[in-house]
């Protein structure tokens, strides 16, 4: 080698060593300025592109980070670390498609890019494709066993898809690695609370709190699980530890509103639900949370005014219209009330047996209720969902369908049919937030004796379903409509004075009702042993 040649290399490893060391210390700045000084002379050079391109994002520069990195590209076209790092750009600016585009590029270079991989499993977990998110993962830790990282994004995969034993048993193995991982501790609580653990998920957000005293989620966590067990004092202490960490933790504001209303300070729950506005204005819960502290002082000015100035921002909001469906009751304006909630005309039956016959439809309910109790997420509903003495899934459209496969097409086909013929004039706020794509989320529900659902609401969907695949011959004809499926009927919590008119149907196999998803239901509990299998879902727009 030349001696002017080894001196370029000697120059490049400075330069890059020295970038190196300025982006892992946190400083961009110096990362950039210094390989920007040496590209003026070699502007060509792919390794100092990439890590100039890395250092110009970090600083604020998206525009010139992909533009070095694209021309790292066209001098290396196989530069694996620099596919990798344009992937990261990309999905820092919300460009999903393409940072996925670039990861997989990187990952065809190198099968082994671990790093890519891991990369490209976020990408996917973020756009709701969990099957594929869960094979990424493992695909990480079949390449390196002992990355963290990617223990703890499959733990919370396995989690949204409802297999809490897995997903904890994951987050064992990560903690076993790692017994300092605060975010770790953390979300092993997460878990153990869906599991209702609630006393062992305090505990590992204690964990979480001994080794960072400032970790809000971990104080946020507590305090939803002593709220939980109705220990709202001791969970006012952690949320507002939790603020202390994170002063604009907006749903720390609002659960802090919740607790504070439950112990009788009235005034300064408000102030909490006000804060939570203030920095979230688009927030329903707090809005809906706000209105029934007035509902409590009996000022129903305040509480219809709020339902108006919220819906003529977000027409067509699902918690905000359930609300205003109370308020109106409150009022005891009728004739609103009916036209926003018409049981009659916007609870819609459906049988599936006209359109694939008794036998076929016998047979495939018979399929799919095995399916259901043999699902790996099957568990036991924690109390802080709606159901009550059973189990429900996870997510049923993700991995194997199975007979989900059959079952898909019959509701997207009774789905269609309902958006063709809406039952609502077109001005009608349901029909104004008619969406024009949609995705479908899809779960079913065992219930045992006494099992039933409190009444609630679908609050990110816009039509919601339930499909009866088993029901119990007790239910059948009742005449006090146990186990009966009931509309209106709305939740305890809410300071509401009047008796709301309510409407039942009686679930049969087979049946498929459909309904706008800010209707309050709830399930009648019934008293016999015999299992009832239901599968609900929603539309939810794209």
């Amino acid at each position: 080698m030349s001696s002017l040649l080894k001196r370029r290399a000697e120059k490049v490893s400075t330069v890059h060593r020295q970038a190196v060391t300025y982006l892992e210390a946190g400083l961009p700045g110096e990362a950039r300025r210094i390989c920007e000084a040496f590209l003026q002379r070699y502007p060509r050079h792919a390794g100092i592109l990439n890590l100039g391109g890395v250092a110009c994002f970090q600083c604020g520069e998206g525009s010139r980070g992909i533009q070095m990195l694209e021309a790292a590209l066209v001098e290396d076209p196989e530069f694996t670390d620099a596919f990798n790092n344009l992937g990261n750009v990309f999905k820092a600016l919300g460009r999903l498609a393409e940072a996925e585009q670039q990861y997989r590029q990187a990952i065809e270079i190198d099968h082994h890019h671990a790093d890519a991989h891991f990369n490209l499993a976020m990408v996917i977990e973020i756009g709701g494709r969990l099957a594929e998110a869960e094979e990424a993962y493992r695909t990480v830790l079949n390449i390196q066993p002992g990355f963290v990282p990617a223990y703890q994004g499959l733990g919370n995969v396995l989690k949204i898809l409802g297999r809490l034993d897995e997903s904890l048993a994951v987050h064992n193995q990560l903690l076993a690695l790692a017994p300092g991982h605060v975010d770790g501790h953390n979300n092993r609580g997460t878990v153990l609370f869906e599991m209702s653990s609630l006393d062992a998920a305090l505990k590992a957000y204690s964990e979480a709190l001994s080794l960072q005293p400032g970790h809000a989620d971990a104080a946020y966590n507590s305090g939803v699980a002593l709220q939980e067990m109705g220990r709202f004092d001791e969970a006012i202490r952690y949320y507002r530890q939790a603020l202390e960490a994170r002063p604009g933790y907006v749903e720390v504001h609002v659960n802090l509103g919740y607790a504070l209303h439950q112990t009788g300070k009235i005034d300064e729950a408000q102030v909490a639900y006000e804060n939570a506005i203030k920095l979230a204005p688009d927030h329903a819960q707090a809005h809906v949370n706000l209105g029934d502290l007035y509902l409590d002082q009996e000022d129903l000015g305040s509480a219809g005014a709020l339902c108006d100035r919220y819906l003529d921002a977000h027409p067509g909001d699902s918690a905000l219209l359930a609300f205003k469906s109370i308020v109106l009751d409150e009022l005891g304006n009728g004739d609103a009330m009916r036209k926003l909630v018409d049981y009659t005309s916007m609870v819609q039956p459906v049988s599936l047996e006209d359109q694939v016959g008794t036998t076929a439809l016998r047979n495939l309910n018979s399929i799919l209720a095995d399916h259901i109790c043999a699902h790996p997420s099957l568990a036991v509903a924690p109390t802080s969902h709606t159901t009550r003495k059973g189990k429900h899934t996870g997510e049923l459209l993700t991995g194997d369908p199975g007979p989900i496969a059959e079952l898909e097409p019959l509701l997207r086909g009774a789905i269609e049919a309902f958006c063709a013929e809406l039952p609502v004039a077109a001005d009608h706020p349901f029909a104004i937030r008619r969406p024009s794509d949609y995705w479908l989320s899809l779960w079913a529900v065992v219930l045992n004796a006494q099992g039933h659902q409190v009444p609630h609401i679908h609050p990110s969907a816009w039509l919601s379903g339930v499909y009866y695949v088993e029901v119990p011959e007790i239910v059948s004809g009742s005449d006090d409509h146990a186990g009966w499926i009931e509309f209106g009927s709305r939740p305890q919590h809410f300071h509401a004075r009047s008796d709301p008119a309510v409407r039942c149907f009686e679930p049969k196999e087979g049946l498929l009702l459909l309904f706008p998803s800010y209707i309050y239901h709830r399930t009648v509990p019934y008293g016999a042993e015999q299992r009832r299998i239901s599968m609900a879902f929603d539309v939810i727009p794209a």
